[in-house]
């Protein structure tokens, strides 16, 4: 683990212009360089190097950022890989902190078996090409599926006899590897942490070794870094009689989880950024025939449904998807909670249905690399198309299953994050089930508020889980109903507004977060210096705000944190955040001199003055909390209309002295603003 003082210091000595110039050839343009894009197919140089500023942006696909998130994006690294690679660059010695004993262990236990898989995929691919069972079995079966050499060297494919005599794990011990990391001994409370790469099985009344994957062909699964984490085995078809299971993974351990590991990643990764979109498919031949087609930008989930952490992986490169199926796919319908899993990451997905009986494999043997890229280009649905089709063939004026069809299309929609988005779905699903968009509106936030509900349980259980606790039936948790009203407010269009807000706030931290140009005087008239940043911490914290962005919250909180420390700059810091997705919103925010213009014009620029600033950030709170104010007004005003309300005289009353109180702050507020108040 880096410490801060170290990636603090890597940070301040990575430039801009040596970094992109490693990988493309700038050209000066006025006081920036300028050069081809390497996240699209650039044709005229839209990619813009500021030294000034230290980041880079491209004006046609909008990728760019801090010197770390340009090597982070470019070279497929993570942000600790990235910190090494730019400490390396720079002469930079590296000052990790001392792990634990346990910690030590792991780290060997986890190299370890990464040398055994290694050691074990370069054996399969040996057996392959160099044995006459190989040749005979192994390659004959890839070439009868008509795949290149160069493809097959590509995915570093193999082939694992059945030889008793000579089996792998005889012939690793041979060679000096420990049986320990050859079999797999399961942990009782975690199988991901489990010890051994689980290539042999150990008779326990024997001690014999047996070949996992023997009489198999093999596919190595590559780690996002190109290490070979596991294997992936499928018996040949004249062996298959008998057998229970045609494909067999390596187990759960230290180095391999089957729910975070896609196929194909590592060899996709520079072509999902590039393209901007990530297919998938359902086998590793599927992967290896889009290759060979031209179509590199393709992963598989090995056979496993579509997982949350797989999706984390994909998305870290785009937030386009596109799940391809087999004509004839029995699993269409069991993978709509993998759809679902998809919207709910806020990522765009699309669907492709391939022709009855055709799966990528067999569809590229048919189709030349051209039309069968045409093909897919030209049959990308988003799923509400797909599903409305797919739900309707079936449910042929039959009510229950048309109803059932509407149902499954509110689930999904449901699952969409962004408000503006779901509207829009909404609406298109209305016009394709000829019904009211309002009755589908009610469904779809019937379904949010169970799905919330759901989440707020599941996050008790967790809770829970990691004290010891048991769950008590039916016991909803605590914080239930304040999730649900925090994430479902009456008028979701004041909401998105408070949210675009929120945003200018927190681009004040980003941008000016440590300068301290507010002076306040005490209760004993000592006057104290306030940064921006404390002074909105401060001021929400007063009024009981509570962003409804995490991310905000997290920006916010973290600033705080670091406000008093030597050297801090905001903008510097968020940028090269860990968090892939606050150091875009830094990057954005930093870039972006937009959204603040229609206030003060360019006001938030460290070229303005203190004084400038300070009324600036003043103004944005006042802003926020006026939206907030008449939001709570409209609730007020809608509660006195409750017919149960009118009958109690006194809570009536109660409510009128309230609304009479917040319609003065709305007016002082909205002085503050320069706004008018109606009524």
């Amino acid at each position: 683990m880096i410490d801060r003082a170290t990636i603090d210091k890597i940070i301040e000595a990575a430039n801009i212009v040596d970094v992109v110039s490693d990988f493309i050839t700038l050209k000066r343009a006025g006081a920036n360089l300028k050069g081809l894009c390497p996240f699209h197919d650039d044709r005229t140089p839209s990619f813009m190097v500021s030294p000034a500023k230290n980041i880079c942006h491209c004006f046609a696909c909008g990728e760019g950022g801090s010197p770390l998130n340009f090597i982070m994006k470019h070279e497929q690294l993570s942000y600790p890989d990235a910190l090494r690679y730019l400490a390396k660059k720079y002469g930079i010695p590296i000052q990790e902190k001392e792990q634990t004993e346990e910690q030590k262990k792991v780290q060997t236990d986890r190299d370890s078996m990464f040398i055994v898989n290694e050691w074990a995929n370069n054996w399969f691919q040996k057996q392959l090409y160099e044995t006459d069972e190989g040749v005979a079995i192994g390659l004959a079966y890839f070439r009868s599926r008509g795949f290149r050499d160069d493809i097959l060297k590509k995915f570093q494919v193999g082939y694992c006899p059945d030889n008793r005599e000579n089996p792998m794990g005889k012939t690793a011990i041979a060679e000096g590897y420990q049986e320990k990391y050859l079999i797999n001994v399961p942990d009782e409370k975690d199988t991901r942490q489990s010890i051994g790469t689980g290539l042999c099985l150990k008779n326990e009344e024997t001690g014999q070794l047996r070949d996992r994957f023997r009489n198999r062909v093999i596919w190595p699964i590559f780690s996002q870094s190109g290490r070979v984490a596991g294997f992936g085995g499928r018996v040949l078809d004249k062996a298959t009689k008998g057998v229970n299971v045609k494909y067999l993974n390596s187990p759960e351990s230290l180095v391999y989880s089957k729910r975070n590991e896609l196929f194909g990643f590592f060899q996709a990764k520079q072509a999902i950024s590039k393209k901007d979109r990530c297919y998938l498919v359902e086998g590793y031949t599927d992967v290896m025939a889009m290759h060979q087609n031209g179509v590199e930008n393709v992963v598989a989930s090995s056979g496993t449904a579509l997982t949350p952490g797989q999706i984390s992986i994909i998305r870290r490169l785009t937030n386009n998807i596109t799940v391809i199926y087999d004509g004839d796919s029995a699993g269409i319908k069991a993978s709509e909670r993998g759809i679902d899993l998809i919207l709910a990451a806020g990522m765009n997905v699309k669907l492709l249905l391939l022709p009855e009986g055709e799966d990528p494999d067999s569809f590229g043997r048919k189709h030349s690399a051209s039309e069968f890229q045409q093909y897919i280009e030209e049959h990308q649905i988003d799923f509400l198309h797909f599903k409305s089709k797919l739900l309707a063939d079936e449910a042929k004026n039959d009510p229950q299953a048309e109803s059932k069809m509407v149902n499954s299309i509110v689930r999904s929609i449901a699952n969409i994050p962004d408000e503006i988005t779901r509207a829009l779905y909404i609406r298109q699903a209305a016009k394709s089930t000829l019904l009211e968009e309002k009755l589908i509106q009610d469904a779809v936030t019937k379904q949010v508020r169970a799905n919330l509900e759901e989440q707020a349980r599941e996050r008790e259980r967790e809770r829970r889980r990691a004290a010891g606790e048991a769950m008590p039936e039916g016991e909803a948790p605590a914080e239930q109903p304040a999730a649900i009203q925090h994430a479902i407010a009456p008028d979701s269009g004041t909401r998105i507004q408070d949210r675009r807000k929120e945003g200018l706030l927190i681009q004040m931290i980003i941008r000016n977060g440590e300068r301290r140009v507010f002076c306040i005087k005490d209760e004993e008239d000592n006057e104290q210096v306030y940064s921006v940043t404390e002074f909105i911490y401060y001021n929400l914290q007063q009024d009981e705000i509570t962003l409804s962005e995490p991310l905000y919250m997290k920006i916010m909180e973290e600033a705080m944190e670091r406000i008093n420390e030597e050297k801090f700059q905001a903008a510097a810091y968020f940028m090269n955040h860990p968090d892939a997705q606050i150091a875009h919103i830094a990057y954005v925010m930093c870039t972006d001199h937009e959204q603040l213009s229609k206030y003060h014009g360019e006001s938030g620029t460290s070229a303005d003055t203190d004084t400038m600033l300070a009324e600036q950030v003043q103004y944005l709170l006042s802003d926020l909390k006026l939206s907030i104010i008449r939001q709570e007004i409209k609730e007020l005003v809608a509660q006195t209309k409750n017919p149960e309300i009118l009958k109690d005289k006194e809570r009536y009353r109660a409510l009128l002295n309230e609304f009479k109180e917040k319609k003065e702050v709305e007016r002082m507020l909205a002085k503050m603003c320069g706004d008018r108040v109606l009524g």
